[in-house]
């Protein structure tokens, strides 16, 4: 009889995993600028598309778009983004700025900005976690812009309970053999690295998000 028992357990057990719901799948928005867009690159060869790679191969059901813009600054991505809030947005990875840095906008703008793309995002999407992409300024410009400009994106974490990745470029910026000819923009070596980076902050919260 616990033998009989046993074994219609065991046989309902996998009629119910049969039929057990697959995973939601959950969607990451990546919205930034060229760094992101794969300048000069093909567009599987930027992080974004390295990070879904790594989010299968943890298991993890995401849609990753990416919605970058080569040359995008927070004021650009203000108007790209109402096309974007008609879709759900698990995740964020906020990845703007210093092309307005470039351009010398105000410290006080590019971080209005960023956080009215924060607020648009939430508004639409309350439980939504964001990412923020930091970056720096050559420190051969060290002046009070180019430190602001660095702690702004530590502020905006901590303001929005955002995760922070430091800097994007870490381990890329500078070195030629990561770069592409314009010393700028990270080849395909250099985006696997921005790959790490990202992925290193970014997992724990895609782990977090998947399980909601």
């Amino acid at each position: 009889m616990k033998c009989a028992v046993a074994a219609f357990l065991a046989m309902m057990s996998l009629v119910f995993a049969e039929h057990a719901p697959a995973a939601e799948t959950k969607a990451l928005l990546v919205f930034g600028d060229s760094l992101s867009d794969g300048f000069m690159l093909k567009r599987s060869e930027a992080y974004p598309a390295l990070l879904a790679k790594k989010l299968r191969a943890a298991g993890l059901n995401f849609v990753v778009t990416n919605a970058s813009a080569s040359g995008g600054t927070t004021e650009g991505g203000l108007e790209r983004l109402p096309p974007h809030l008609k879709h759900r947005i698990d995740i964020l990875i906020l990845e703007l700025g210093i092309n307005d840095a470039f351009r010398g906008v105000p410290i006080d703008q590019i971080q209005n900005n960023l956080q009215q793309i924060i607020d648009k995002v939430k508004a639409r999407n309350p439980n939504a976690r964001v990412v923020i992409a930091g970056m720096q300024l050559p420190s051969y410009a060290a002046d009070d812009y180019v430190s602001a400009f660095g702690q702004m994106f530590a502020d905006l974490a901590a303001k929005n309970r955002a995760a922070l990745v430091p800097y994007l470029l870490e381990g890329v910026a500078g070195n030629p053999s990561l770069n592409s000819s314009d010393s700028i923009h990270p080849n395909a070596a250099g985006q696997k690295i921005l790959a790490e980076n990202v992925w290193r902050v970014l997992e724990p919260v895609a782990r977090e998000m998947a399980t909601r």
